[in-house]
């Protein structure tokens, strides 16, 4: 009978010590956001230093700072990537530019490595997104095409100046006399937590490629300048620029301004990870690469379309920052 109890008694510990060492040999979940933290901290891919020098101007080779030959129409300097849809691109594009899909850009960049990416979508802010992603996979010196193939032509001009059944029109006054639209002086910023996410990967240049394959695949999706002015109460909204053109053009009421977003001095600490973060700028352009860059890092942004070209474009002309003034109307070829 004892034998009978202690072989009982040994059964029952068996699967107890198995279960406990079990759970011993598995790895014990880490927040892998400081892990990915501390990797770009210390490969120089903080925001700031990602966003030097990213963006160019479809000017001739015989102007200072030119890219475009013109007598070919084609852009020499650089491999250009149309992330367009194939029937736009069909349509119209720059000669020798290649059709990439916004979520391959990274991939096929791995085959043209002899010279520098020029990216093209249609006004320059799909392509804040995939240069974003190219910079932070290695391509350093990737660009945005300064306004897309709106600024290249007369032909494509449409999103920022009409409703060409991509985009409503990007060029506006729409918060002029609204009571959404003020010049106050900017709330304080708060410090918030830092996102809590896992990954699969522990190595951060592992995590680092995870994360902005992620973000690529999930594509680019912004928020109407519109809806964010008719209920600012509504949004996280963040401003990204100086305190002096923050009263000086006037912000969404309740907006926080916050010039710079940066690991550094835990800057980027002002945006609530709990709540998704509505972002802008003068154009669009800046702020579609800032909030790739908060997504990679586990933040929930997006970025207010058109920015204040959408808001105030009329002051922002006279005041001489940022505004969409036209084509250059380069040549195009069509076909694929």
């Amino acid at each position: 009978m004892k034998n009978i109890l202690k072989i009982a008694l040994l059964l029952a510990i068996i699967p107890v010590f198995m279960i406990s060492s079990c759970k011993k040999d598995e790895p014990e979940a880490v927040n892998a956001y400081l892990t990915l933290k501390t990797y770009m901290a210390t490969n120089t891919l903080d925001l700031p230093d990602v966003l030097k020098n990213w963006i160019v101007d479809p000017k001739s080779t015989n102007m200072a700072g030119g890219i475009v030959d013109s007598v070919t129409g084609t852009i020499p300097g650089y491999h250009v990537f149309d992330i367009r849809p194939a029937a736009d691109f069909t349509n119209g594009h720059i000669s020798g530019a290649i059709n990439v899909a916004l979520k391959d850009v990274v991939t096929k960049a791995q085959a043209y490595k002899d010279k520098p990416i020029l990216v093209v979508c249609f006004t320059g802010q799909t392509a804040g997104q995939a240069v974003m992603a190219l910079r932070l996979s290695g391509f350093a010196n990737a660009v945005v095409l300064k306004w897309g193939m709106a600024g290249w032509n007369a032909q494509f001009k449409g999103p920022w100046v009409s409703n060409s059944g991509h985009e409503t029109a990007a060029n506006g006054n729409i918060a002029v006399g609204s009571s959404n639209w003020v010049t106050t002086a900017a709330p304080a910023n708060g410090t918030f937590a830092e996102p809590v996410w896992t990954s699969t990967k522990t190595d951060g240049a592992d995590i680092l490629a995870e994360r902005v394959q992620a973000v690529l695949d999930k594509g680019f999706s912004t928020t109407a300048a519109a809806d964010v002015l008719a209920n600012p109460a509504n949004y996280q909204i963040i401003n990204y620029w100086s305190a002096a053109d923050y009263t000086g053009f006037g912000h969404f009421t309740g907006a926080y301004d916050v010039p710079v977003i940066s690991l550094a001095n835990d800057l980027v600490k002002a945006i609530d990870p709990s709540k998704e973060a509505e972002v802008y700028c003068y154009t669009g352009q800046t702020s579609s690469m800032a909030i790739f860059w908060l997504n990679v890092l586990g933040y929930n942004a997006k970025s207010i379309a058109f920015g204040a070209n959408k808001l105030v474009y009329d002051q922002l002309k006279a005041g001489g920052k940022t505004v969409y003034k036209g084509p250059k109307n380069w040549a195009y070829v069509t076909g694929n």
